[in-house]
């Protein structure tokens, strides 16, 4: 069941690859993922000594969470992949214009996992192109253009 989702990652990048991860997270962040309060749009992944972090993935606390907490919603949390995975991702972020984008939020079984996505920014002219695809075949749907 997805909890959140980057839509907008489909149109600024080429999505080449898919992984799935766990989160390191707070016991007042799982409450709060679990009211859906929490954005991902903004959030981007980063590597450091052969560990992933996701920074700038927002979970907005609740009210009712601790007082003596020092809560941060924008704070960098880890990713739990295996070694192997995180090694052929590290190879492949070192080409040239890879980047890795958080894709989206979801739960498998009782836990919370994110959808990691390998993307290739595209360029203007590529949004462009990717517009008119859509838009030629929400027409066709309609019957508007029969192809013969």
């Amino acid at each position: 069941m997805k909890i959140t989702e980057n839509r907008k990652l489909y149109h600024d990048y080429f999505i080449e690859d898919s992984y799935e991860a766990g989160i390191v997270l707070c016991g007042w962040e799982v409450k709060s993922i679990r009211n859906k309060q929490v954005q991902i749009k903004d959030g981007y992944i980063i590597i450091r000594d052969t560990e992933l972090f996701i920074i700038g993935m927002n979970i907005t606390p609740m009210i009712s969470a601790s007082n003596h907490v020092n809560i941060d919603p924008y704070r960098s949390r880890k990713l739990l992949m295996k070694s192997d995975q995180i090694k052929r991702l590290i190879g492949k972020v070192e080409q040239k214009g890879y980047s890795l984008l958080p894709l989206n939020l979801h739960y498998k079984k009782h836990l919370i996992k994110l959808d990691i996505a390998l993307g290739k920014g595209k360029k203007s002219y590529d949004k462009r192109q990717t517009i008119k695809e859509k838009e030629w075949e929400e027409e066709r749907k309609n019957n508007k253009y029969k192809l013969k």
